[in-house]
């Protein structure tokens, strides 16, 4: 609770400065508790965000848009549908693309000419994984697309009660994500404790 107040309120600092903000959003447990507060002090009249443009670190590849296991689904529930952003300020990578190269340069070029991301929020996995980048000698530079591994299949499958989990997904690049002005990384609990102390 203290790091969604904490995380929550350096958000709304951005926003409040810089109305037309860039904000970078990731799906997954760890950032629900920040995604609540900004919910609450948006009811609570303290910040608006209907300037922003947003973008996601990723999404499943071969999964409807309306999954309810897709992180555009997921980032609607648990955020955008509760506040006063625009639909068209929201983007997210197709992972129904047909050429996955041309929709991960089309949206590298989106950020880019949206003046990049100010601030970029971030989870970690429990192998250290961001975004679906997984722990490598080099940086990944631009968006795209990727096998997921075992461990990922194995930590997210739960989720997938009525269906095969997909394998693939689109994911900006670890140098894309450094690209950003700020980033945010949110680790809570035990199972993030061994990532962490190797990070």
């Amino acid at each position: 609770e203290q790091i969604a107040v904490a995380v929550g309120n350096m958000l709304i600092e951005q926003v409040n400065e810089k109305p037309d903000s860039v904000l970078g959003f990731a799906t997954g447990a760890s950032p629900v508790p920040t995604y609540n507060y900004l919910v609450k002090c948006f009811n609570e009249g303290k910040v608006s965000f209907k300037n922003i443009t947003t973008f996601n670190l990723d999404e499943y590849c071969d999964l409807p848009v309306e999954d309810k296991n897709s992180y555009y689904t997921f980032m609607h529930e648990q955020l955008f549908n509760s506040l006063d952003i625009k639909e068209e300020n929201v983007h997210f990578l197709d992972g129904n693309a047909e050429d996955t190269e041309k929709e991960c340069a089309r949206y590298d070029a989106e950020i880019n000419n949206a003046g990049g991301i100010d601030v970029q929020l971030l989870g970690i996995g429990n192998n250290a994984h961001i975004g679906f980048n997984e722990p490598a000698e080099s940086f990944t530079v631009g968006s795209f697309k990727v096998k997921l591994t075992d461990s990922t299949i194995e930590a997210n499958k739960i989720y997938f009660d009525e269906g095969a989990m997909p394998h693939y997904a689109l994911t900006m690049g670890i140098e894309q994500i450094m690209r950003a002005k700020k980033i945010v990384l949110i680790a809570t609990g035990p199972k993030k404790a061994e990532a962490i102390k190797n990070m």
